[in-house]
Protein backbone atom coordinates (compact mmCIF):
# COMPACT_ATOMS: atom_id res chain seq x y z
CA UNK A 1 0.00 0.00 0.00
CA UNK A 2 1.19 3.43 -0.69
CA UNK A 3 2.14 5.70 2.31
CA UNK A 4 -0.13 8.08 1.78
CA UNK A 5 -3.51 5.14 1.74
CA UNK A 6 -1.93 4.40 5.43
CA UNK A 7 -1.61 7.64 6.08
CA UNK A 8 -5.56 7.81 5.27
CA UNK A 9 -6.29 4.65 6.78
CA UNK A 10 -4.86 6.23 10.01
CA UNK A 11 -7.36 9.07 10.30
CA UNK A 12 -10.35 7.13 9.55
CA UNK A 13 -9.30 4.92 12.60
CA UNK A 14 -8.74 8.19 14.60
CA UNK A 15 -12.45 9.50 13.80
CA UNK A 16 -14.04 5.50 14.18
CA UNK A 17 -12.37 5.20 17.69
CA UNK A 18 -14.34 8.38 18.39
CA UNK A 19 -18.02 7.32 17.31
CA UNK A 20 -19.79 6.81 21.06
CA UNK A 21 -21.00 3.63 22.86
CA UNK A 22 -24.68 2.88 20.76
CA UNK A 23 -23.86 5.07 17.88
CA UNK A 24 -22.99 4.41 14.16
CA UNK A 25 -21.71 6.54 11.08
CA UNK A 26 -21.59 5.99 7.58
CA UNK A 27 -18.42 5.78 5.74
CA UNK A 28 -19.45 8.71 3.42
CA UNK A 29 -19.54 10.84 6.63
CA UNK A 30 -16.04 9.65 7.43
CA UNK A 31 -15.15 10.42 4.26
CA UNK A 32 -16.36 13.83 4.32
CA UNK A 33 -14.87 14.82 7.45
CA UNK A 34 -11.59 13.88 6.45
CA UNK A 35 -12.22 16.41 3.44
CA UNK A 36 -12.62 13.38 0.82
CA UNK A 37 -16.08 13.15 0.46
CA UNK A 38 -15.78 10.78 -2.59
CA UNK A 39 -13.63 8.40 -1.04
CA UNK A 40 -16.36 6.56 0.91
CA UNK A 41 -14.96 3.02 -0.46
CA UNK A 42 -11.69 3.72 0.81
CA UNK A 43 -12.83 4.68 4.57
CA UNK A 44 -14.62 0.88 3.83
CA UNK A 45 -11.17 -0.31 2.77
CA UNK A 46 -9.81 0.80 5.61
CA UNK A 47 -12.48 -0.68 7.96
CA UNK A 48 -11.64 -4.42 6.37
CA UNK A 49 -7.81 -3.79 7.42
CA UNK A 50 -8.90 -2.50 11.06
CA UNK A 51 -9.20 -6.26 13.02
CA UNK A 52 -5.84 -5.44 15.37
CA UNK A 53 -6.45 -1.75 15.14
CA UNK A 54 -8.55 -1.47 18.20
CA UNK A 55 -11.49 0.13 16.09
CA UNK A 56 -14.61 0.07 16.66
CA UNK A 57 -15.23 -0.90 13.10
CA UNK A 58 -18.89 -2.40 14.14
CA UNK A 59 -19.86 1.24 14.54
CA UNK A 60 -19.02 2.23 10.70
CA UNK A 61 -22.25 1.12 8.12
CA UNK A 62 -23.22 1.85 4.55
CA UNK A 63 -25.46 5.69 4.21
CA UNK A 64 -28.63 3.54 4.43
CA UNK A 65 -28.29 2.14 7.79
CA UNK A 66 -27.46 -1.54 6.68
CA UNK A 67 -24.04 -3.82 7.40
CA UNK A 68 -22.53 -3.96 4.40
CA UNK A 69 -19.08 -4.67 6.60
CA UNK A 70 -20.46 -7.95 8.10
CA UNK A 71 -18.62 -10.86 6.02
CA UNK A 72 -15.61 -8.91 7.21
CA UNK A 73 -16.05 -10.16 11.02
CA UNK A 74 -15.37 -13.39 12.30
CA UNK A 75 -18.79 -15.52 12.79
CA UNK A 76 -22.14 -15.48 10.85
CA UNK A 77 -23.55 -12.11 13.01
CA UNK A 78 -20.90 -10.53 14.78
CA UNK A 79 -21.01 -7.14 13.51
CA UNK A 80 -24.83 -7.30 14.61
CA UNK A 81 -24.16 -8.63 17.83
CA UNK A 82 -21.88 -6.27 18.65
CA UNK A 83 -23.85 -3.30 17.91
CA UNK A 84 -27.57 -4.99 19.97
CA UNK A 85 -24.80 -5.55 22.50
CA UNK A 86 -24.86 -1.34 22.26
CA UNK A 87 -28.48 -1.29 21.99
CA UNK A 88 -28.52 -0.62 18.32
CA UNK A 89 -31.66 -2.45 16.57
CA UNK A 90 -30.82 -4.21 13.64
CA UNK A 91 -33.45 -6.20 11.45
CA UNK A 92 -32.17 -8.27 8.11
CA UNK A 93 -29.12 -6.27 8.45
CA UNK A 94 -30.43 -3.44 8.89
CA UNK A 95 -30.09 -0.41 11.83
CA UNK A 96 -33.66 0.17 13.09
CA UNK A 97 -34.42 4.05 13.69
CA UNK A 98 -30.72 4.76 11.90
CA UNK A 99 -31.49 8.37 11.79
CA UNK A 100 -32.11 8.47 15.85
CA UNK A 101 -28.16 6.75 16.21
CA UNK A 102 -26.11 8.28 13.75
CA UNK A 103 -23.15 9.92 14.26
CA UNK A 104 -21.87 12.79 12.28
CA UNK A 105 -18.55 13.23 13.11
CA UNK A 106 -18.66 17.16 11.03
CA UNK A 107 -21.30 17.97 13.39
CA UNK A 108 -19.79 16.25 16.79
CA UNK A 109 -15.99 17.28 16.13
Amino acid sequence: MKPETLGFFEKVYEVARLIPYGKVTSYGAIAKYLGAAKSARIVGYAMNNSGDKDVPAHRVVNRKGLLTGKHHFDGTNLMQQLLENEGVEVVENQIQNFAAVFWDPAKEL
